[in-house]
């Protein structure tokens, strides 16, 4: 650690396995910030923003999330009790501690799980939305709390998730004032005042409501490609907390 005294600041880059080592990740930021380093975004957001129940925390604060069934663990007859419950034939089981779209699976009715799976770690179970397929998952990306640039993600032929690892890619997207709208809703919904970068990602219910998805404060990717300002809007943030 000792190489770090000198520093005045650290921004959060690639953790990519932080889902794995949670505890040992965290305990690192606090170490740092306890030396005085400015963290970004600190330890206390990232703790808070690093199990996906926090998505329960912005719905009770009046953001619309993604219906959800939370789960300390879940096997086949849970699969199809959460098929029943959320009157689909198809749905997704995620990792409440995970990224990337890693651990992540989706079944259907005509292709439940081997009798004896089971996910083997607390998990969150959602019904498929088919609009992530036909339409995209949208992202907004916020710098101190103000909108950045948009960014439309699309899943490869023949697949659900969006992201790269996956075959998913990337385009430009100019939101609407109403979804604009609803984004900064989530940012205004967050327990503590918006972080330094801040990623709402968000689909569309059967309903034409955009719904979180994700609200990514760890180590996001910013998409400076779409964004060709970021740069000057993140350095300028950076300045104002230092001043």
């Amino acid at each position: 650690m000792e190489q770090f005294d000198t520093m005045a600041m650290v921004l959060l880059g690639t953790a990519w396995d932080y889902q794995d080592h949670p505890n040992e990740f965290l305990a690192r930021l606090e170490a740092l910030a306890t030396r005085g380093i400015a963290v970004c975004n600190p330890p206390e957001v990232v703790r808070w923003n690093a199990n996906k129940r926090y998505l329960r925390d912005l719905a009770e604060r009046g953001a619309t999330i993604v219906p959800t069934l939370w789960r300390e663990d879940i096997d086949c007859a849970g699969v199809l009790a959460a098929m029943d419950e959320f009157a689909t034939d198809r749905l997704v089981v995620k990792r409440q501690v995970g990224a990337g779209g890693l651990g992540q699976h989706s079944f259907s009715r005509a292709a439940l799980p081997e009798a004896d799976w089971r996910m083997g770690r607390p998990c969150m179970v959602q019904p498929f939305l088919p609009s992530v397929v036909e339409e995209g998952e949208y992202t907004f990306l916020f710098i101190d709390g103000h909108f950045s640039h948009g960014v439309l993600k699309r899943a490869a032929e023949g697949e659900y998730r969006i992201q790269s690892l996956y075959g998913g890619y990337e385009c430009d997207y100019a939101p609407t004032a109403e979804d604009l709208d609803t984004a900064r809703a989530v940012v205004a919904a967050l327990p503590f005042p918006a972080p330094l970068y801040c990623r709402i990602d968000m689909a569309r219910l059967p309903t034409g409501e955009l719904a979180v998805m994700e609200a990514e404060m760890i180590e996001p990717y910013l998409y400076p490609q779409q964004g060709p300002h970021l740069g000057e809007l993140l350095a300028k943030a950076i300045v104002r907390m230092h001043l």
